[in-house]
């Protein structure tokens, strides 16, 4: 249980740390649009076009991302289902976010899950864009903590799903 609350307490100060820049006007125009590459519409998109118009072992691997897209989308589902953390907006006084925030339970998250799942089999067919790539992924997971929808932990329990699905699609596949 001491466990337990460390981490938490850890967990509310990454939060805080990160979440107490809401109020810078650049930062904010950028995590606001950062973010929405690991939404559904996004990923989902992406996906489809590069399956469509790509060809040969880039094509397979589009498709390895694209299951892996939705075999991490049940796991999300479900564990948010079984575990109902609410979102740290609610729980955590003095928290900034967005007008319209999301109202369903907060671990793990699905944007850092979507987009981690997506990249993880481009980073193992083409290892040249991995450091890009990461980057991207981690910068859409932390716009998550930014914008005060998700804690730390949230996005690193999405962040090692979505690596898993997205390594296990592309063994699989490839």
């Amino acid at each position: 249980m001491k466990l337990l609350l460390a981490i938490y307490e850890t967990d509310r100060k990454i939060f805080r740390g990160i979440n107490r820049h809401y109020q810078i006007r650049l930062l904010n125009a950028f995590f606001r649009t950062i973010t929405h590459l690991g939404s559904a519409s996004f990923t989902i998109s992406i996906i489809l076009l590069m399956i469509l118009f790509a060809e040969g072992e880039l094509r397979r691997t589009a498709i390895a991302s694209a299951t892996a897209l939705a075999l991490s989308h049940l796991p999300v589902h479900l564990i948010k289902k079984w575990y109902p953390r609410k979102r740290p907006y609610i729980s955590l006084e003095n928290s900034f976010f967005p007008n319209n925030p999301l109202a369903d339970h907060s671990f793990p998250s699905g944007h850092t899950t979507a987009i981690f799942s997506i990249i993880l089999p481009f980073v193992l067919f083409i290892p040249a864009f991995a450091v890009a790539l990461l980057s991207l992924a981690t910068i859409v997971a932390l716009s998550r903590v930014y914008l005060g929808l998700h804690y730390p932990t949230d996005i690193f329990a999405g962040s090692l799903l979505g690596s898993a699905v997205g390594i296990f699609s592309y063994s699989f596949i490839l």
